[in-house]
Formats: structure tokens, sequence, C-alpha cells
């Protein structure tokens, strides 16, 4: 099945003034890309012309057998308020199938797509009011009905999604940006964002009556149920407080590019960021 990586830059150039991919979520991205061709597919990246020069200069494009594009959101959607915006645009001009994951997300496993319903998801989450509040707390603009959707149903983590209808991602991802471009700005930089990427993708598959499945605990989707998934994304602060566990961590990764994609290696022994990690 074909995937996609996705980076907009332009939230994290707003807060730290340049673009740059810390090591340890840099060789996460060459690993997933790696392993999902060897194990599943092919896969693409979508990015804005920042995160391009940056991928570009460090001779990482060609990890993406299935090539690039530029990525280009709405001028009018605020980046601060919706930092996760460029994967809604750049899934809106996907076609299914396509599985999505984030760069810090890692298949290590075959996936038997067949068994897959119009969409799957890693898992649901818990309607937590402090994430995830009732209807009565977004303010929008008129023009965007919140009244026909449905607000029992679970929210979606979406670090790795997989659509097989086509009908289902395009309702999404249309209903999503509209659910943007209704909203005030506003200082919220949580609940407004993930309502648009995660909770409304329950509501939009209850709406057309599509099923979703959550991955976790069904090892039977997978031709090898050991160790399927890693997520860096509970752990990327702990390794900027902790210099040994960041050390540790990308010298395993690194070691398992030496082993397993030594083209890739030769690459990477040219970044700077990876100076540090060079055999002694």
């Amino acid at each position: 099945m074909n995937a996609l990586h996705i980076n907009w830059s332009k939230p994290f150039t707003l807060r730290h003034k340049a673009f740059f991919v810390e090591d340890f979520e840099l060789l996460t991205t060459i690993l997933s890309a790696l392993k999902w061709r060897e194990k599943n597919g092919s896969i693409k990246l979508c990015a804005d012309k920042t995160a391009l020069l940056f991928y570009e200069a460090a001779g990482l494009l060609p990890i993406w057998d299935g090539g690039y594009e530029e990525l280009v959101v709405d001028e009018d959607i605020d980046p601060i308020m919706f930092w996760a915006a460029g994967k809604l645009f750049a899934l809106r001009l996907q076609n299914a199938p396509v599985a999505v994951m984030d760069t810090d997300f890692i298949v290590w496993e075959s996936i038997l797509f067949d068994r897959l319903p119009e969409c799957s998801v890693i898992h649901f989450e818990e309607l937590y009011p402090d994430v995830y509040p009732g209807k009565e707390y977004f303010k929008l603009r008129p023009g965007f009905d919140l009244d026909g959707l449905d607000w029992s149903v679970p929210a979606c983590n979406t670090a790795f999604t997989v659509f097989k209808d086509e009908g289902l991602l395009k309702y999404y991802t249309e209903t999503a940006i509209d659910f943007m471009k209704h909203s005030p700005a506003l200082d919220d930089t949580l609940k407004y964002m993930v309502f648009a990427e995660q909770r409304l993708l329950s509501m939009c598959a209850k709406k057309r009556g599509a099923h979703i499945l959550a991955f976790s605990g069904l090892d039977r989707l997978f031709s090898d149920g050991s160790g399927c998934f890693t997520h860096t994304w509970g752990m990327k602060q702990q390794m900027r407080d902790n210099d040994a566990l960041r050390y540790d961590f990308c010298m395993r990764c690194i070691g398992r590019i030496k082993r397993e994609y030594p083209s890739v290696y030769d690459i990477i022994r040219n970044i700077s960021i990876f100076d540090k990690y060079k055999e002694k």
C-alpha cells in the first residue's frame, strides 16, 4: 500500500525561527520510510519548501521511493493554533487506499491490508474533557454545523491511519479543513486542533456509516504479531533532557540502519548532526 510522510515546517519555524529536525527524530523518520518500503509498499514525502530543502541538503530525499510533492497550506489557517493542519491538506490531495504516519512512527511488520475495514487507526482515545470538550466549548463562525455530529463516538489517534474508503477520506479532510476555516483566532493550541484532526474522523465515519478499526491489540492483522509499532512521541522530551538516553537511542537506530540499509548508512555518515555518533 502507498504511504505518506508529511512535514509542514511553518508551525516549527514560527516558534524556533529556523527549521531543523532533531537527530533522534531524523533517524526515526529514516527507519520509518525504509521499513515501510521493506514490509508494506511505497512511501512518499509531502512537505513544504522549507522542509523539502532541509531533506534535500541532507541527501535524504531518496529514502522516499514514491518521491515527494510540495505541501501548500491555505494562508488563512493559523499555524500556531492548527499546527497539524499540514496533515489534513496533504491528505486532501491523496487517493485511497493510502496510509499516513507521523515521521516519529515506525511500522516494523507487514500489515494484512485485505483484513482492514474502511479506516484503521493506531488506537482510540478517551474523551477526557480537558482534551476533548463538549460541543458547547467550540465557538465557530456561522457556516459549520456542530449539531449534525455524533458526540458520543471516541476520538482516533491518527499517528498512523489507513484509509481504504475514498469517500470517507475526502469527506473527513474537507470537513476538518472547513472546521478550521470557521474557527476564530484563539490562544487554544490543543482542543481545536485535536478536534479537527482526531475527533472529527470518528464523527465523519459515523455519518457515512463507515467502520473504524483500532490496530492496538489486534495482532492477527500482521504477518508477525510481535513488536509491530514504535512511536517516540512520549519519549522525545525525555531524550532532550537525558543525554545518555538520547545517545543510546540514536546509536541503536544508526546500528540498525548500518546493518539493514548500508547504502543509507553511507548517506547519514555525511550528515553533520550525526558526527557525535561516529565510531571512535
